[in-house]
């Protein structure tokens, strides 16, 4: 007796939400991957990775750490408890990363940049946070120079390769 076994789409492990645009608006100096406090409809939500945090934006609130703006919508899969989806969501980082990344903003005018919401291998949600210094226009324009040149370099080998 074979029984099938159906997918259920949920991400265990690997990336539920990304900001693509936060690599390409910020020169990203260093990366902290930091904990998030969440309530169970947000997980199971997070999960399906339906989350955005192309507009979130971390801040300092009585010497913690706040992801604002995050957009995680509401699970529907018959949960009574509800949730503002987007409601600050607490950040866990240890004291010593915590004094660095405050350090930094304080001192620098350095922005934190959330990069990404993952789930580790303990199937944890963490939060990539990265930190970042505004980019000029210049900046963008040779970034995306940059990019185009790598891909067309790319093409060129392949097409090279395939007349041998």
């Amino acid at each position: 007796m074979a029984t099938s076994k159906k997918k259920s789409g949920m991400i265990s492990h690997g990336i539920a939400a990304q900001n693509r645009k936060g690599r390409f608006n910020y020169t990203i100096l260093e990366t902290f991957e930091a904990g998030l406090v969440l309530k169970g409809p947000e997980v199971k939500s997070l999960r399906l990775g339906r989350a955005t945090i192309t507009e979130a934006y971390a801040v300092e609130r009585n010497g913690e750490l706040w992801l604002l703006n995050c957009f995680i919508p509401e699970y529907q899969g018959g949960v009574l408890s509800r949730f503002d989806s987007r409601a600050p969501r607490k950040l866990l980082l240890n004291k010593k990363q915590l004094n660095h990344l405050l350090g930094a903003v304080a001192r620098d005018g350095a922005s934190l940049v959330p990069l990404d919401i993952h789930f580790n291998d303990r199937g944890l949600a963490k939060l990539t946070l990265g930190l970042g210094e505004g980019r000029k226009n210049v900046d963008k324009r040779r970034a995306i120079a940059d990019r185009d040149w790598q891909r067309d370099k790319a093409r060129l080998i392949r097409s090279k390769g395939k007349e041998y």
